[in-house]
């Protein structure tokens, strides 16, 4: 027996305790992967080769392994606190730098950036004006400020019922939309000029004969004098036939109906673009013998507006909500994979930089190939169990005594030799 074994094995149970006090120091943070000290024996070689009654001269730390097992996913109030369920890593940037990390503790910087707790960045997909991923080169992500700009009406759809009960006065009298005895039913709807402001488009519908309708329109109410609408155009007319069959199915018109607003007319200090012009579609509607109703208003415009808050999904996608109810895709969170997770280097908190032995960054979207997916207010604990650290911290205790023991032992002998 030789002090060189007992002097390693005190060295290995005080790497083994350092790994060990390492793992429970950091049993409550966020994103940490507990490590295992592994180890290996150690053998003398000499020229004549080996033989069978060789004795090793104890033993080395061969690696210090991180377990990258996944930790619980603990919920939070913070929507910027994002937790990885399943393989992949938060790709960070530091001035081009590129770390990973699963600490998904984020907020969002003077500069609207958004960061971890050492200024890193956050990477990601960005978007277009309209808020269509671009899936290239990941940049840093921003939740921008901007107020969303105006969209004006393009489209407007309504789906309604005329009630076919209705009788057709004789003589029919000219419409007057200030006058409801002149009509048979009237819904509006709001529409959006190119500044964004609020205009209110009326239709109104004046049955002619059976299964025959005529359509009439303002907007904001403009009328001349005797009631007749000002500054809308349907279809290239002032009205519009609308005809049914005798299932009360609307045969005409087949298509939407090319609407022109006249804004200069209606409005002209507001200095929208004239005419707005828009699409009315009617489809759905009918004419069955039942009251007049509306089923369905839709129109695609919209006035401008501020960030009220956002939003991100398990698929990555950070979405922000708008003041004038609008939403929008702002960016899309990346993830990062790699084909050996314990290749890669430690660099302190919470971060890992990649290497040879890791293999390259597999680069791509939540929930996509080997990616986890992303869950909004939570955070991933340590994968640190206390239990199995604590049981584990006494074994290696025993080790280290009686590796002492050993040294000890060994004294003794020495000790008896020089006696005689």
């Amino acid at each position: 027996m030789g002090f060189q074994h007992g002097l390693s094995g005190l060295h290995l149970a005080s790497k083994s305790l350092d790994v060990i006090g390492n793992n429970v120091a950091n049993a409550n943070t966020v994103g940490f992967k507990q490590a295992h000290a592994q180890f290996s024996d150690i053998y003398t070689h000499s020229l004549s080769g080996s033989s069978g009654n060789q004795i090793g001269i104890g033993a080395k730390v061969s690696n210090v392994a991180q377990q990258f097992s996944q930790g619980a996913v603990e919920k939070t109030n913070n929507p910027l606190d994002i937790a990885i369920n399943g393989n992949g890593f938060f790709r960070m940037n530091d001035n081009g730098a590129i770390s990973y990390s699963r600490n998904g503790q984020f907020h969002i910087d003077d500069s609207g950036f958004i960061v971890n707790n050492n200024n890193l960045k956050l990477t990601g997909y960005s978007t277009d004006a309209t808020g269509n991923i671009l899936a290239a080169n990941p940049t840093n992500l921003r939740i921008s400020t901007a107020a969303l700009s105006p969209n004006p009406t393009s489209s407007f759809s309504t789906g309604l019922n005329l009630d076919s009960r209705v009788a057709v006065p004789a003589p029919l009298p000219a419409f007057d939309a200030t006058d409801p005895t002149t009509y048979n039913g009237t819904t509006s709807g709001t529409i959006f000029d190119s500044l964004g402001n609020t205009h209110i488009l009326s239709l109104y519908f004046q049955k002619n004969a059976a299964n025959s309708w005529d359509m009439f329109a303002t907007v904001d109410g403009e009328t001349s004098p005797a009631g007749v609408p000002v500054g809308v155009t349907l279809g290239g007319g002032a009205s519009q036939a609308l005809t049914f069959d005798s299932n009360g199915n609307l045969t005409a018109p087949a298509a939407p109906i090319a609407v022109s607003v006249d804004l200069a007319t209606i409005d002209p200090a507001l200095g929208a673009t004239s005419p707005l012009d828009f699409d009315l579609d009617l489809t759905g509607s009918t004419q069955f013998g039942t009251s007049f109703g509306v089923n369905a208003l839709s129109q695609d415009g919209y006035s401008s507006g501020s960030i009220a808050g956002f939003a991100i999904d398990g698929d990555g996608f950070v979405n922000g909500n708008y003041t004038n109810g609008e939403s929008r895709t702002l960016g899309q969170i990346v993830l990062a994979n790699f084909s050996n997770p314990q290749g890669l280097t430690p660099i302190g908190n919470n971060q890992w930089t990649e290497t040879p032995a890791s293999g390259q960054a597999l680069v791509g979207a939540p929930r996509t190939g080997t990616m986890g997916v992303l869950q909004s207010s939570s955070v991933e604990s340590s994968n640190v169990d206390l239990t199995t650290e604590l049981v584990n911290m006494i074994t290696t205790q025993r080790t280290y005594q009686a590796n002492a023991k050993t040294i000890e032992t060994q004294d003794a002998i020495l000790q008896t030799l020089v006696n005689l």
